[in-house]
């Protein structure tokens, strides 16, 4: 049987020239590219989605070794062209503009499609794009509803090959990476709880208006997915989060970020119970989920993981807007995901270990990713995955579980009640109004077929 290298690295998770980290591959910069045989395997990418932070992505692919930015999708024309302007100032290279999703993962030129558009096509792109044969960079939340999340892990499954990668970045950071392995490796004891928290100071979005759609935006297709609705000035940009129809609320917004975090430190996936409690206090207007909001997720062997979020007061929590303590029987991490940055306390308070200090210690940094973002870094190792010289630091298989914990939280919160929940599958037990909430509903013609 014939096996190609690439297939082999990947099957076997080696790399000719990786860097790790606590048994975790790590991206390797521009420079030490150059230096890898096989490392010429150009890759072609689109980027979907840049209002916002799709342009964050093409600042982060700029970053990565041997790529071309061939394509920019976006269904508003005004911020495709500024978008494909900006790709074409940090790569050197002019890429064409699709507004059609559907036609653009037709193009036979391309391996990468990476993701940032409204929450209610992400796993719908997702879907769509792996089947057409392109590898996949899907923001977080990577689904808008818990079948949607079924239907990635199907798919997963289905395509084994095909690089599916959540932009849970800080699953690429140095240091969260340590913290994780000395939680791991018991430096605090056996971890039993994890309290996770984010705020902000956001204010109302006001109560929307029926307009006429703007010349430079594709309603219709904007929609994609979702059932048909008149056009309202509160929507968009950036307001449909809070609108359940195509958003997720702060908790697919940003608890993902540090309920990833947890999954990942205590090494649990579905809990068995779920409750979640909180609501919109702050403005009367057309804001669909919560401004406050504590979730609670309780795990057979006892382990527990709580989230508090309040989107519209900014009084921090330990000096920070985010973050997780896990608490064990013998001391404190404090990790803040998305800055890259843990302590150690024992029982008495005091520090045992601090940001990288073991890193520095262990391996020095010999790739310069230290000084690159976690965006950066998440993405670099999303291109090695493909190359078939790392592992994905965070595959769908995993995003999926991190994704639930948040569609589970908003439904149990919505119903007032406890959720059971099969520590397994993740499906909702006993319960036929929550399970029902579990999917959605589509605009006829548009269901997804993984």
């Amino acid at each position: 049987m014939k096996v190609s290298r690439r297939e082999f690295v990947r099957k076997s998770g080696l790399g000719s020239a990786a860097l790790t980290i606590g048994g975790t591959a790590l991206g390797f910069n521009a420079k030490s590219y150059s230096q890898i045989k096989g490392a010429n395997d150009r890759i072609r990418i689109a980027v979907v989605g840049v209002n916002s932070r799709g342009k964050a992505h093409i600042g982060a692919i700029s970053k990565c070794s041997n790529i071309s930015i061939g394509y920019i999708c976006d269904v508003d024309t005004r911020v495709a062209e500024v978008a494909a302007k900006m790709a074409e100032e940090t790569t050197k290279e002019r890429p064409k503009i699709q507004l059609d999703f559907r036609k653009l993962i037709e193009e036979k030129d391309l391996d990468l499609v990476t993701i940032a558009t409204p929450e209610h096509w992400h796993a719908h792109m997702t879907i769509m794009a792996v089947k057409a044969g392109k590898n996949v960079y899907v923001e977080k939340p990577c689904a808008h509803n818990l079948r949607g999340g079924e239907m990635l892990a199907e798919l997963a499954k289905k395509y084994p090959k095909t690089v599916i990668q959540m932009g849970v970045q800080s699953r690429s950071g140095l240091r969260n990476i340590q913290g994780i392995k000395d939680i791991q490796d018991g430096l605090i004891g056996d971890i039993y709880m994890a309290n996770a928290w984010y705020v902000n100071e956001r204010k109302t979005i006001g109560i929307g208006k029926k307009a006429p759609v703007p010349d430079w935006l594709n309603w219709d297709l904007w929609q994609g997915p979702a059932p048909r609705e008149d056009y309202k000035d509160n929507v968009v940009h950036y307001n449909w989060h809070w609108f359940r129809k195509w958003g997720t609320g702060e908790m697919g917004n940003n608890a993902i970020h540090q309920l990833d975090c947890c999954l990942w430190a205590l090494g649990v996936d579905y809990p068995e119970l779920v409750t979640s409690y909180g609501g919109r206090f702050h403005f009367k207007d057309d804001w669909e989920f919560c401004d406050t909001q504590v979730s609670t997720y309780k795990y057979r062997d006892g382990k527990q993981i709580i989230w508090e979020g309040r989107s519209c007061n900014p009084f921090r929590i330990y000096e920070a807007s985010n973050g997780v303590i896990f608490s064990g029987t013998k001391g404190t991490i404090k990790i803040l995901p998305e800055d890259d940055y843990y302590t150690a306390y024992d029982l008495s308070g005091k520090i045992i270990r601090q940001t990288d200090d073991k890193i520095n210690e262990a391996q020095p940094d010999l790739m310069g990713l230290s000084t690159m973002g976690l965006t950066e870094k998440h993405f670099i190792n999303t291109m090695e995955t493909i190359r078939g010289k790392e592992l994905a630091h965070a595959p769908i298989s995993k995003g999926v579980k991190g994704n639930a914990l948040c569609l589970l939280g908003n439904i149990a919160q919505k119903l007032g009640r406890t959720l059971k929940v099969d520590p397994t599958s993740g499906k909702i037990l006993d319960d036929k109004e929550a399970d029902k909430m579990a999917s959605r509903q589509y605009e006829p013609g548009w269901e997804p077929v993984v």
